[in-house]
């Protein structure tokens, strides 16, 4: 396979999950909301959404390093999320929106880290520039969220699940055309990760990356009500979405040389810099030209963590243990500690309304403090134990 085609097959499916993502996060809570539930039941599903994750990021990447291959792993999770999904309307009620969410989540979530990793390879192969691939995801979701925001003014939340499936179809197909680069098949049991997790710069790294994850729980579980309920159009609101990742797109299409410059330590410190000013404006007001101006730090908030993440775990981890450094990332600092906070996010908002994201500001805070100390406690060489 070319170097054109491997980045073109990876852009594709980074654009078609992406599709799924972009209706998801800011339009779920609407069907939520339709089906009865109140914010302190949304942010329960949310959360168990998070930490799903912390079963299935693990298991699915334990699986995976041990097979070698990751291409047609990814085929049946994208496979399995798109039947799941469509689930979602034949069940009433929150138990049973609960059992579904907990299944159609399970494969979902585990796609991201595998496909990760075979970006991660493919770009190291081929000497790609992984956020360029990468940025394709976010166009999908510009795209996704700024489509359904209008369509939600005559459509009803109802297609919300039918739309995500559909999406996830996709993702299949694009999964069946990935290229199938693998690491050599392991005959015994597993590389332990013992000594990955008793080194500090490590823990440091899932601890800061938990902590900027966890400020943006009241974002994606309560800003489109938010945004709603003080006036905004679902069209400006799925415009407000769409611009953050614009800048993030702007950030991913110069990622190589802004990692190269930065490093992945200090994206981190950058992530929760910005995440402290972001959700302290959007705490203090919802004034629509003040949103605007804050919503351009997504580039720094996603962006910047985002790539430190990957390239860190790219630099630091060995190969062999690269899926569960991946799963690792996502079960805690994806699933575990945001899974914790979003029940909590959502009594804050229940109690605080959009003072809530005062607390994500603290949180940003704290993720800034640990990703500095990961600056000047790790050497930028492959991890070793403490």
């Amino acid at each position: 396979m070319t170097r054109a085609s491997a980045a073109a097959r990876l852009a594709a499916f980074y654009a078609a999950i992406f599709v799924a993502v972009g209706i998801q996060i800011p339009f779920w809570p609407l069907w939520l909301k339709e089906r009865g539930l109140s914010a302190t039941e949304i942010g329960l599903l949310v959360a168990a959404g998070y930490l799903v994750r912390l079963v299935a990021n693990p298991l699915v990447g334990h699986v995976v390093d041990h097979r070698g291959d990751r291409k047609r792993p990814m085929l049946v999770l994208a496979l399995a999320a798109a039947l799941l999904w469509l689930a979602f309307p034949l069940v009433h009620g929150f138990t049973a929106i609960l059992v579904v969410t907990i299944l159609a989540i399970f494969p979902f979530t585990s796609l991201m880290p595998v496909g990760d990793s075979l970006a991660m390879m493919v770009a190291g192969r081929h000497r790609l520039d992984y956020g360029r691939m990468r940025l394709w995801g976010s166009l999908g979701f510009i795209a996704a969220a700024t489509l359904m925001g209008r369509a939600l003014t005559d459509w009803p939340p109802a297609v919300l699940p039918w739309l995500i499936g559909a999406s996830l179809v996709l993702t299949a197909v694009s999964c069946a055309a990935l290229p199938d680069l693998r690491c050599p098949h392991e005959a015994g049991p597993p590389a332990p990760l013992r000594p990955l997790l008793s080194s500090r710069p490590f823990l440091l790294f899932l601890a800061a990356a938990a902590l900027n994850q966890a400020a943006h729980t009241v974002y994606y579980a309560f800003a489109t009500l938010h945004w709603r309920e003080s006036g905004l159009s679902d069209a400006t609101i799925g415009l407000l979405w769409s611009e953050g990742v614009v800048a993030e797109i702007i950030l991913f299409a110069v990622s190589g040389r802004v990692v190269a410059r930065v490093g992945p330590a200090r994206l981190l410190v950058a992530a929760g810099v910005a995440g402290a000013i972001r959700w302290a404006v959007l705490g203090l007001t919802t004034d629509l030209a003040a949103i605007t101006a804050v919503q351009v730090l997504h580039a720094a908030t996603f962006g910047c963590a985002h790539l430190g993440a990957m390239h860190f775990i790219q630099k630091a981890v060995p190969p062999s243990l690269s899926v569960r450094a991946q799963g690792l990332y996502a079960a805690l600092a994806v699933g575990l500690l945001p899974g914790l906070m979003t029940p909590l996010s959502g009594a804050l908002f229940d109690h605080f309304g959009g003072f809530a994201f005062l607390a994500m500001a603290a949180l940003s805070a704290g993720s800034a403090i640990l990703a500095w100390w990961l600056v000047t406690g790790w050497d930028g060489n492959r991890l070793s134990p403490a």
